[in-house]
């Protein structure tokens, strides 16, 4: 596996061994063994999810104050730019974001976002689907939003034309991040 380091320690990009031929290609999607060895971590994952999205859509920035979920996050349909940003309050890096495109055209690309880390992505194509593995369950007493614009951050979406993003009203609801609850971790 190749693990490719992004700007803020411990967000990682990794690229699994593929083996094609003129048939198509396989690939490990994951290995416990084959993820500790490349990246000295040992996640346990306890969900897997899988969305389906059109082009414009934007989801996020989600992370939970409690129950933080790590996530291994890939697209095997369509294209996204996704983002982690630092909500970690105390980290030296808090407020700051590191973002990867994933395409199905990079089937091997992977982004390891660890706990205490708002998640977020926009579709770039006219559908994608995006899994993703989990480290805690889903707990929506302990879920919170951060504006996806937020100038503080400054995430430099790739909108491709698009004025604004396709948004859910929990996401519209976002808050900054200086009025937001971080992790305590």
């Amino acid at each position: 596996m190749n693990v490719i380091p992004t700007a803020l320690p411990g967000v990682l990009i990794l690229e699994p061994k593929v083996f094609g031929d003129a048939r198509g290609f396989f690939l490990e999607s994951y290995s416990a063994r084959v993820f500790r060895e490349a990246t000295g971590l040992d996640p346990v994952f306890v969900q897997d999810n899988h969305s389906r999205s059109t082009r414009g859509v934007l989801r996020g920035l989600h992370y939970q104050v409690r129950q933080p979920q790590g996530k291994l996050v890939r697209v095997t349909h369509g294209r996204v730019f996704d983002v982690a940003v630092d909500v970690r309050r105390g980290s030296p890096n808090f407020g700051q974001w590191a973002g990867v495109e994933l395409s199905e055209e990079m089937p091997c690309r992977m982004f390891w976002i660890p706990p205490g880390f708002a998640h977020g992505f926009v579709v770039l194509s006219d559908r994608a689907d995006f899994l993703y593995k989990a480290t805690d369950y889903y707990a929506p007493e302990y879920e919170r939003f951060i504006l996806w614009n937020d100038p503080d951050i400054g995430i430099e979406w790739p909108l491709e034309g698009l004025s604004e993003p396709v948004l859910s009203e929990k996401d519209r609801a976002g808050r900054l991040l200086k009025d937001a609850e971080a992790c305590d971790l």
